[in-house]
């Protein structure tokens, strides 16, 4: 039976490298975390619940969380229960005390909510397996950077200069770089292999294998 794993919100992070983007850091009681991608929206409803800000008119979700309580429907818990092409799919678990109904749900509600409603997130332990990542340095930037650089290609930074998708290379690790070199060779895309071969041969001269 795949076990679940609860998980803390360890907090969000905006990355440098690509504009926009907002990743939400949940954090098991260990070394592992899973960085999840959320909307502009979604990262500023999180951040109001992370630091209990009341804000002067209700949002959608603290409307939902009122909505629930009136009718005395409690959240048990939310569950991440599928990864699937990037995507962490969740259920929310609720009560009226009879019977239990589960929903499915974004992640990122699902987190905005839950927060709000003071229930457990939890994930199966099949998908902390596989996309947990492990970081020594614990800090979140680092950590969100990290899983950006994962998610990006030099095209997709169409803003950035050139010592910024040098930073962004920075991040990957050697195995991955190789690979990407190898099919933007494969696919006659020379240009963008000649940046990776450029981070290789940096990496050599400063005998930096990672």
């Amino acid at each position: 039976m795949d076990a679940k794993i609860k998980l803390k919100v360890q907090g969000l992070t905006n990355s440098q490298i690509k504009s926009g983007a907002y990743a939400l850091i949940l954090a098991e009681d260990g070394p592992r975390r899973i960085p999840v991608i959320v909307g502009i929206s979604e990262a500023q409803s999180i951040a109001i619940a992370i630091e209990k800000v009341t804000p002067p008119r209700p949002m959608t979700h603290d409307l939902f969380v009122q909505f629930a309580k009136s009718f005395q429907i409690r959240l048990l818990n939310v569950l991440i229960c599928r990864f699937e092409d990037g995507i962490y799919y969740s259920e929310m678990t609720f009560t009226d005390g009879i019977s239990e109904t589960r929903i499915d749900s974004r992640t990122s509600d699902a987190v905005a909510i839950a927060l709000r409603m003071n229930c457990d997130i939890l994930v199966k332990e099949s998908i902390l397996d596989q996309c947990g990542m492990v970081m020594d340095d614990n800090n979140l930037s680092d950590l969100g950077e990290a899983f950006f650089a994962k998610e990006t290609n030099p095209e997709d930074m169409v803003d950035a200069d050139r010592e910024k998708i040098q930073e962004w290379l920075r991040l990957l690790q050697k195995s991955e770089i190789e690979e990407r070199m190898s099919k933007a060779i494969e696919e006659e895309n020379y240009e963008l292999a000649g940046l990776y071969k450029e981070e290789m041969q940096r990496r050599e001269k400063e005998g930096d294998n990672a």
